[in-house]
C-alpha cells in the first residue's frame, strides 16, 4: 500500500492532479521472476562493463542467495610530495586548482569520491576513479595540479567493491 500526499494553493489544482491516472503497479509477482529480472540485469550490466574495459566478477552471497557483481576501482591515494616549498598564495591558487581538478573528473564520471585524510601523515587524501585500468586512473590523477607540481604524488591500488554499494 502505497500513500502520497500533495499539498496544492487552490482547489482547482488538487481537481486535476485527482484526475491524473497513477501507474499502474505490479503485483503477484514471484520471487523467482523477480530474482530472474535481477539477474537479466546483472548481465546486461557486466555485459556493457566488459565492453568498455572493466573487470568484474560475481558470486552467490549465501545469506541471501543473491548474486552479487563486483567491479574493479582505482584506489589513488593522495601522498606527500617532495616539492613543498610553496607560499601561502600559491598553495591557495593550488588548492584551488586541485578541487577544480577533483569536481571535474567527478562531473565527467571518472571518480566516485574523494577527500582528505584529517592528520598529517604522508598520505593527504584519497579518491576512487571508476575507470577501466590503472594506468587510467594514473594518467588523471596526474592531470592534478598538485600533483603536477610535486607537493603530492600519487599512488594507485585497484581495488573490488560490489556493483551499486553506496557508503553509509
Amino acid at each position: 500500500m502505497s500513500l502520497v500526499l500533495i499539498a496544492c494553493k487552490n482547489n482547482e489544482q488538487a481537481a486535476s492532479l485527482k484526475k491524473e491516472k497513477a501507474p499502474k503497479r505490479v503485483e503477484n509477482i514471484t520471487e523467482t521472476q523477480h530474482k530472474d529480472t535481477l539477474k537479466v540485469s546483472l548481465l546486461e550490466i557486466k555485459k556493457k562493463l566488459k565492453a568498455q574495459g572493466y573487470k568484474t566478477f560475481e558470486y552467490i552471497d549465501e545469506s541471501t542467495k543473491d548474486t552479487v557483481l563486483m567491479q574493479q576501482y582505482f584506489m589513488v591515494f593522495l601522498k606527500r610530495g617532495p616539492i613543498r616549498d610553496q607560499n601561502e598564495e600559491e598553495l591557495t591558487k593550488l588548492e584551488e586548482m586541485h578541487f577544480k581538478h577533483l569536481k571535474r573528473m567527478y562531473n565527467e564520471g571518472f571518480v566516485d569520491i574523494s577527500g582528505p585524510f584529517d592528520d598529517d601523515s604522508d598520505i593527504r587524501g584519497i579518491t576512487i576513479y571508476n575507470v577501466p585500468t590503472s594506468k587510467m586512473a594514473d594518467s588523471l590523477a596526474h592531470l592534478d595540479p598538485m600533483v603536477k607540481t610535486g607537493r603530492l604524488i600519487v599512488e594507485v591500488h585497484p581495488w573490488w567493491v560490489r556493483k551499486g554499494a553506496s557508503l553509509r
